[in-house]
């Protein structure tokens, strides 16, 4: 069974439940030894609702999940809409503090930890029961679902705080199973891939471009919970992986080891990637030396989803230098100050009781402001140039740090970069570079190639050599660390 792209589904549990059906015996989820088939899924999901029924979860009420990709993580999550609850992901990467700040501003009943993960012991804040994934809670209860309109909100998504407190995305049914339904189609997911998610489901892109869409199109759902490039290509070769969307530094460790020889990835097809700039010959790696025959690039937000993606048989310059064209029913427009403004179906409902972030957010006609600076091509291919608030002045001129990792990506030398602003008596502010090499490079070596290839106003002053950078778990730098 095919979807037009619309979905004709009212909900998302009515769409997971339509698995049993839809695939039966085909494997859902392979999570180490747990095999499951969407059969057997969709069981555990309408047990799993009867236990947050019990649980005193009603229509509405909110639950968050604070736990690592799982096949436990999948049945919560749809085992909580089934129940008609609404999903809070919390990043595992939080601290107590901000954990228990999202999780009392939620207002959620309960949160659902996995007891252990990285060494560490969840807690709730005071008053909200702590439910370990791995007890018997999920099996207790009795097979259940409640009725689900489209326009009920599903999630609330919490954005990365990057700026400022995390605010509470809220986004329905039907905006999710619209937007997914041609995510499907638009990066290639097949009925029978094998898709392997090193993305966190609770991101947007773990959680709806990976087991959503999964769900959709009928896709084994293989998690890993910590991003370890041995696990990874241990399952590639084992579990035939066909689907393997992640980060820019995903394909860089997949180039590592294929130049090393011993590893079998020729089950590889589909490969989706996003990031403000990616080195076009990153992306012909990818294509000439990994077995990958289609990559797709893309733009999202919390607040708006998957908003731009590269179409199949797009260039490499394109796949690499834009983000691509809108999605069906998405408008994009660029604002004077450079800002992309989003309008569209997709867009969030609002932020969770913050109606003046909202109005801040959203303008009277539906223009989403993003935080991001961007241009559009002749042919509606959006490019992302950085952030606004990472611009930086110098002497007058307009920086942008995306831009200028854009062109340090291009040494041969550099493996991954993050430029920042810093104070300079003369200039108000200049660029210091933060470099991981992956060869042979000074210092001054880079600056003077920098001079080469760039505006005198736009070359690093400093670079600074690290082993790594700071990221958060979804792959974007913490600039405010390298501050």
């Amino acid at each position: 069974m095919t979807v037009d792209r619309r979905g004709t589904w009212e909900s998302i549990p009515e769409m997971v439940l339509s698995a049993g059906d839809r695939f039966g015996a085909a494997e859902a989820v392979v999570d180490g030894p747990l095999r499951l088939t969407f059969s057997q899924l969709v069981e555990r999901v309408r047990v799993a609702a009867g236990a947050f029924a019990s649980l005193g979860v009603g229509k509405g009420d909110r639950v968050a999940i604070w736990a690592p990709n799982s096949a436990e993580w999948i049945v919560a999550a749809f085992g909580l809409l089934t129940a008609g609850g609404v999903l809070v992901p919390v990043n595992t990467r939080f601290r107590a503090e901000e954990a228990h700040d999202i999780v009392v501003r939620s207002g959620a009943k309960a949160v659902l930890v996995q007891q252990g993960f990285l060494g560490l012991e969840f807690t709730g804040p005071p008053g909200v029961p702590v439910i370990d994934l791995t007890s018997d809670f999920l099996t207790s209860g009795s097979p259940f679902e409640r009725a689900v309109a489209g326009d009920d909100v599903a999630d609330i998504v919490f954005t990365s705080g990057t700026t400022g407190r995390p605010k509470g995305v809220l986004m329905t049914h039907a905006q999710t199973l619209r937007l997914y339904a041609e995510w499907c189609d638009l990066a290639q997911l097949r009925q029978g891939d094998r898709y392997l998610i090193v993305n966190p489901f609770f991101h947007i892109f773990g959680y709806k471009a990976g087991c959503v869409a999964s769900l959709i199109r009928g896709a084994t759902i293989l998690p890993v919970p910590v991003f370890d490039v041995d696990v990874v290509l241990d399952l590639v070769e084992r579990e035939r992986v066909t689907m393997l969307p992640g980060p820019p530094t995903l394909y860089h460790s997949l180039l590592e080891a294929q130049s090393k020889g011993g590893r079998d990835l020729s089950s590889l097809r589909t490969a989706v990637t996003g990031a403000a700039d990616i080195p076009v010959e990153l992306i012909r790696r990818v294509r000439e030396e990994l077995p990958f025959r289609s990559i797709m690039t893309g733009y999202g937000l919390s607040e708006a989803g998957t908003v731009t993606a590269s179409r199949p048989g797009d260039s490499f310059e394109d796949i690499a230098t834009t983000v691509g064209t809108p999605c069906d029913g998405v408008e994009i427009r660029i604002a004077g100050d450079g800002e992309v403004l989003v309008r569209g179906y997709s867009v969030m409902r609002g932020y969770l009781d913050d109606p003046a972030a909202t109005a801040e957010a959203i303008d009277p006609h539906g223009w989403l402001r993003t935080g991001d600076l961007g241009s559009l091509d002749e042919r509606g291919h959006l490019r992302i140039v950085g952030r606004k608030k990472d611009m930086f002045i110098v002497g007058g001129f307009n920086a942008y740090p995306a831009e200028i990792e854009g062109f340090l990506l291009k040494h041969p030398a550099v493996a991954q970069v993050a430029v920042i602003g810093v104070p300079d008596d003369r200039m108000g502010q200049v660029g210091k570079a933060f470099v991981v090499r992956h060869g042979p490079v000074s210092e001054q070596e880079l600056i003077d190639w920098s001079r080469e290839h760039m505006a005198g106003f736009k070359v690093p002053r400093t670079v600074e050599f690290r082993e790594e950078l700071p990221l958060t778990a979804t792959g974007k730098v913490l600039k405010d660390r390298l501050r």
